[in-house]
């Protein structure tokens, strides 16, 4: 529990730094975005490479995607994502637990999400797969993430 803690810690004071730095008229909100994003995509391809390397390899896509949903989600979040689809949903998503539960907030969800499409980008890109990766909050805390494979 104490890890989870500290890492929603992090999370929030990396966000808060580089928005900060952004006010100093450094970068704008979409560079800020992509910043985040970028952070997420190097931890997702270090924890890829720590979480796999006593895995045997992956057949295909579809084993890729049930690896990052169950395995992955469950070590970075301690939880498996509630809803495994085309989309997959988190219903209680916990970067965004602590904004609120109602809509007043929901501006500021994409700051929270950034990180964590880019954590999903990074870490099926080690695994050989080449995708896009998006959120979407219609009612908080509730994510959905959208996970677009590019063909190469």
């Amino acid at each position: 529990m104490a890890d989870e803690a500290l890492f929603q810690f992090l999370h929030n004071e990396v966000i808060q730094y580089i928005y900060k730095s952004s006010e100093h008229g450094e970068m704008e909100n979409g560079r800020c975005i992509t910043k985040l994003e970028n952070m997420g995509f190097r931890v997702g391809q270090g924890l890829i490479e720590r979480f796999t390397k006593d895995t045997a390899r992956f057949k295909d896509e579809l084993d890729v995607m049930k690896f990052i949903c169950k395995d992955f989600w469950t070590c970075v979040f301690k939880k498996q994502i509630d809803n495994l689809r085309t989309n997959h949903q988190d219903n209680k998503f916990r970067l965004l637990t602590q904004l609120s539960a109602g809509k007043q907030y929901l501006e500021h969800a994409p700051k929270y999400l950034a990180f964590t499409c880019g954590l999903v980008r990074g870490g099926l890109s080690n695994l050989g797969v080449k995708s896009i990766v998006t959120a979407e909050v219609s009612i908080m805390p509730a994510c959905k993430f959208q996970v677009m494979i590019q063909k190469m």
